[in-house]
């Protein structure tokens, strides 16, 4: 069985693309077909105006009419579309979600925080880890950050926080916020046995990528900041140049960065695991879930 999942995000717009395969007698595995992102940076139009622009909603009905001819074309079974914060915030995200579906017959769900971070919970995080460590998941986007705890490996706390990369950029998070996040996860995270971090999200994908370390090696959370140091010294000229990286991960990985800092030493966590699964991934597997126990 084929599924796909769309995720309209504060930054990028991505459609994943996945086979399940079903086996009686073991687990259903899942293969990632195909991968697609876009970098729409809804964002930057929400975070500072409150509002989606015609520009920015033209652009997202043509990547979703894009999206559309994929998913046929790959025959998928079952889809869904959400999108997250910065539709959440949008005051016109009524209209834009009716010219979408006018456009492309697509239906958008706007998810809640919450829903959000149940979701990056589903994406199959719990395999990466053992009993003998406790862990913090850190999810990192355009307009929110989802931090999901797990102790003995049971999830303890989950909550997701209006902190993300594209909102540090616009200047829109009030001292009040990092201040609400770091009591909430000093106060998961007390008394826990050594906490070890996973993120996820595109830029600590691409640290990872700069770092050279091999796959199911974690980062130190001393080489995070060593890399938030040089890139928050040059320009983002000079980041595309030195670092090979796009315009649109250029500007926002310095404050991706300084977020995925700030929760590591609030939850005393010296290192990081980025095992490349996010919110896609939940989506596909909740759709598998809800397939699945009607089959």
């Amino acid at each position: 069985m084929i599924l796909g999942a769309i995720d309209i995000g504060s930054n990028a717009v991505r459609l994943l693309l996945s086979e399940v395969k079903d086996n009686a007698f073991e687990e259903a595995t899942f293969q990632k077909l195909n991968l697609i992102r876009v970098p729409i940076r809804l964002g930057f139009d929400v975070f500072e105006t409150g509002y989606i622009s015609a520009e920015k909603t033209q652009m997202l009905v043509q990547t979703l009419k894009a999206f559309r001819h994929l998913i046929n074309a790959y025959n998928v079974d079952h889809f869904r579309v959400c999108a997250t914060s910065a539709m959440r915030d949008a005051k016109n995200k009524a209209s834009i979600i009716q010219v979408v579906n006018k456009e492309t017959g697509l239906a958008i769900d706007v998810i809640s925080g919450e829903a959000e971070a149940n979701l990056v919970f589903e994406s199959g995080i719990a395999e990466h880890m053992n009993h003998e460590n406790d862990y913090m998941y850190i999810d990192v986007g355009g307009g929110s950050t989802e931090i999901s705890v797990f102790s003995n490996g049971k999830l303890s706390f989950k909550k997701s926080f209006n902190i993300g990369t594209i909102r540090l950029l616009k200047n829109s998070i009030d001292n009040s916020e990092w201040e609400y996040m770091k009591l909430e996860i000093k106060s998961a995270t007390k008394g826990l046995k050594k906490t070890i971090a996973i993120g996820s999200g595109g830029n600590i994908n691409k640290i990872f990528s700069l770092s050279k370390k091999k796959d199911g090696k974690p980062l130190s959370a001393e080489l995070i900041k060593d890399y938030y140091k040089e890139l928050s010294a040059v320009d983002v000229e000079t980041r595309k140049k030195l670092y090979n990286l796009r315009e649109d991960r250029a500007d926002v990985i310095v404050p991706a960065l300084l977020i995925y800092i700030n929760a590591m030493r609030w939850a005393n966590a010296d290192e990081i695991y980025v095992p490349k699964i996010g919110l896609a991934d939940g989506l596909i597997r909740h759709l598998w879930d809800e397939v699945s126990i009607k089959m």
